[in-house]
């Protein structure tokens, strides 16, 4: 009698394997060492698309694949699946593809222990209607800041902050922040990167860093965008760890060095409050 117990537990994993987004039915790889987990490279692609959507809200498929590095045709593919799943919408008149609702529906479901955008957000618009102008919140991801969150200011001339937004930590108020309190290797790493803006002076900007934690504030007048200006400070969660970059921006016609100087207070206390609240 034949023994097919070797072939169904093969059958079995990979339907396991082709239920993650329906998408392995493709194609898949096993790395040869065997400390590494199993990757499958259709769902790795899947994300990588996911992740193009960090930048920009709308996509053509062109852009995606340059974005990638992938054929039109491989992710043309990987698009319809998302799609056909809800993570993924596409514009008929435009062509153009976007973050689904199932995204969304995923956020919802995201512990607020564990979301701290979430958690803030109205101790944020208290902060916005105190002082009239527009209210992020930064995480630091490596080498880059990311917009978690934002409260938009209502006055009719108005910076406004993109939520999921990536930028670098070298320019802006909020990634001075970030930097000043990230470890030393992340700082090096930062410093001596290939791709440090060749305007801004890597010893000034250490200088800066230096000033930040003394100071406990940063401030940023045009440095990123022309007319635009901002006060970042620290929120140190319970653990005695940085949490996030709380920062308030506007135009620089409201928002003098002096005036930056002075909110850089009212920051303080609010980021102070919101510390309690995260660990």
């Amino acid at each position: 009698m034949l023994d097919f117990s070797q072939t169904f537990a093969k059958i079995e994993m990979t339907i396991n394997i082709v239920t993650v987004f329906h998408l392995v039915k493709h194609e898949r790889e096993i790395p040869v060492d065997d400390d590494r987990k199993l990757t499958v490279r259709a769902v790795e692609r899947a994300l990588d698309i996911l992740l193009c959507f960090t930048r920009d809200s709308d996509l053509s498929l062109t852009e995606i694949a340059a974005n990638i590095s992938l054929h039109k045709s491989t992710v043309h593919r990987l698009l319809t699946t998302l799609e056909d799943r809800g993570f993924i919408s596409r514009n008929p008149a435009t062509e153009k593809y976007r973050l689904g609702i199932r995204i969304w529906e995923l956020s919802t479901h995201l512990p607020v222990s564990e979301n701290p955008g979430a958690l803030l957000l109205p101790a944020m618009e208290r902060l916005r209607d105190r002082l009239g102008e527009t209210v992020s919140l930064y995480l630091r991801d490596g080498l880059e800041r990311v917009r978690i969150q934002a409260v938009q200011s209502n006055q009719a001339i108005r910076r406004v902050a993109q939520i999921g937004a990536r930028l670098p930590l070298s320019v802006g108020a909020s990634s001075k922040v970030l930097a000043a309190c990230a470890p030393p290797e992340v700082q090096r790493e930062l410093l001596e990167g290939k791709d440090w803006p060749q305007a801004i002076d890597r010893q000034g900007y250490a200088d800066q860093l230096k000033e930040v934690l003394r100071a406990g504030y940063a401030t940023s007048f045009e440095e990123r965008e022309p007319g635009a200006a901002a006060v970042a400070v620290p929120v140190i969660g319970r653990s005695g760890e940085v949490a996030a970059a709380l920062s308030l921006s506007g135009p620089v016609s409201r928002l003098s060095r002096e005036t930056l100087v002075e909110y850089a207070g009212v920051l303080k206390e609010a980021a102070a409050e919101m510390g309690l609240m995260v660990s």
